[in-house]
């Protein structure tokens, strides 16, 4: 399956992504892949919306993982700062690949792309003009 959204701003971006909450279950890993500023953390604010998280969702760059909880509990982590897959295992969140609840969505995901579990969904999030960002989605 493979799907390719365009958005036109934020607004849109998190839409889609309370519009992708929706069709998540329990285990299921969302691999992010983009640029800074392409509009990662953007859509998983609105997985989060979907799911009724209440907190505020930021990015966890500085503390690679943050869960929130909902109507299931969301998982975020963030691979920006890891310089090799080990850090990732030592930091202990590989036992996030898949969560045993939850869902678990991975920021930077192509640099620990050996632990994201076979059948995850992949977004890549592609740059394209001012706010509108070009996403691929595939399973």
């Amino acid at each position: 399956m493979e799907r390719v959204v365009i958005t036109e701003g934020p607004e849109e971006t998190i839409r889609l992504g309370e519009e992708l909450a929706g069709r998540l279950a329990e285990g299921d890993v969302v691999a992010l892949v983009g640029g800074l500023g392409s509009g990662k953390t953007t859509l998983v604010k609105g997985i989060a919306l979907g799911l009724f998280v209440r907190q505020a969702v930021t990015s966890p760059s500085f503390l690679l993982a943050r869960t929130y909880q909902g109507r299931i509990p969301l998982h975020h982590l963030d691979a920006y700062r890891v310089q090799h897959v080990d850090e990732f295992r030592e930091a202990g969140l590989e036992e996030f690949l898949p969560p045993e609840e939850g869902i678990t969505v991975v920021e930077w995901a192509d640099r620990v792309a050996e632990l994201i579990p076979p059948g995850s969904l992949w977004i890549h999030f592609t740059y394209l003009d001012g706010e509108r960002r070009k996403l691929t989605i595939r399973r």
